[in-house]
C-alpha cells in the first residue's frame, strides 16, 4: 500500500501517490515513449519561460523523479529546491542527481503543493508540472505557489490537455482509452497498465470542472500577471506561464 504522503494530504493528495508509487525507475523514459516524444518537448518550453529571467532559486512542485528540475539546472545557475508527495519517485530522482552529479545543485524532498514549507518570497521561479489534477483545490494551489514566488518573479506549468478539434479529440480518446494501457502494460507492466486507464478519463474530468479559462483566472487571482499559454501537440499538451505582481 502506498504511503499517504505528508501530514494533511488528501484524498486527491493520496490518489497521486499511489499511482505513482511504482513508477519512478522508468518514469522518465516511458514518458518519452508513450507520448511519443512529446514530453520532453513541453519541457523544454517550460524552460523557455523561466531560464531567460536568470533565477537564483527555483521551486519545481510535484517535481518526481527531477525531470524539469534538472532541465532547468541545465539552463540556469539556479540552486532548485524540488517537491512531491511520493518518496518512491523522489527516491528515483535523487538517484538520477547522484548519477549527473546534480546532488549539489538541486535539493528534494517530499511535500504538498498545499501547504509548502517555504517562508513568502523564497524563490525566483516557480514551476510545477501534471499537478492540478491531483489536489483537491486548484485555485488553493496556485494560490500557495504564489505565496513562495518573489514579487517578479516567474512561474509556469505543463500538463496534459484535451484537443480541440473533434477529429482529433476522437484520436486522442481512442488512444487513451485503448492504446495507451495496453502499450504501458507491455513496456512497464501492471503499474503502467493502471497509469495508462486512469489518465484519459482523468484529463475530461478535470478539465470539466476547471476549463481553462477559470485556471487562467486561478492564476491571476494568486497575483500573477501576463498570463500566458500555448497549446501543444495538437491539443495534447498545455504549457502556462506568468509573472508575479509586483506591488508599488
Amino acid at each position: 500500500m502506498a504511503s499517504p504522503g505528508p501530514a494533511g494530504a488528501s484524498s486527491a493528495n493520496v490518489l497521486a501517490a499511489e499511482l505513482f508509487e511504482d513508477l519512478g525507475p522508468r518514469y522518465d523514459s516511458l514518458a518519452e515513449v508513450l507520448s511519443f516524444g512529446q514530453n520532453g518537448r513541453w519541457r523544454r518550453e517550460l524552460v523557455r519561460h523561466v531560464a531567460p529571467a536568470r533565477p537564483l532559486r527555483i521551486l519545481d512542485v510535484a517535481t518526481g523523479t527531477a525531470g524539469v528540475a534538472i532541465a532547468l539546472a541545465r539552463s540556469t545557475r539556479a540552486k532548485i529546491t524540488g517537491v512531491d508527495i511520493s518518496e518512491p519517485m523522489l527516491a528515483s530522482g535523487r538517484q538520477r542527481l547522484r548519477s549527473l552529479g546534480l546532488e549539489d545543485r538541486i535539493e528534494l524532498q517530499v511535500a504538498r503543493a498545499e501547504e509548502l514549507p517555504f517562508t513568502a518570497e523564497s524563490f525566483d521561479a516557480v514551476s510545477f508540472t501534471y499537478l492540478l489534477r491531483y489536489v483537491h483545490e486548484p485555485d488553493a494551489a496556485v494560490a500557495e505557489l504564489a505565496r513562495v514566488l518573489r514579487p517578479g518573479g516567474v512561474m509556469a506549468s505543463l500538463d496534459f490537455y484535451l484537443p480541440p478539434s473533434l477529429a482529433w479529440l476522437t484520436a486522442w480518446r481512442l488512444y487513451t482509452r485503448g492504446l495507451l494501457p495496453v502499450a504501458g502494460f507491455a513496456l512497464g507492466g501492471r503499474a503502467w497498465w493502471g497509469v495508462g486507464r486512469f489518465l484519459g478519463p482523468n484529463i475530461e474530468a478535470h478539465y470539466r470542472r476547471w476549463p481553462l479559462e477559470r485556471i487562467v483566472e486561478a492564476w491571476r487571482a494568486a497575483g500573477m500577471e501576463d498570463v500566458g499559454h500555448r497549446v501543444m501537440s495538437l491539443g495534447g499538451g498545455l504549457v502556462m506561464w506568468g509573472a508575479k505582481r509586483q506591488i508599488g
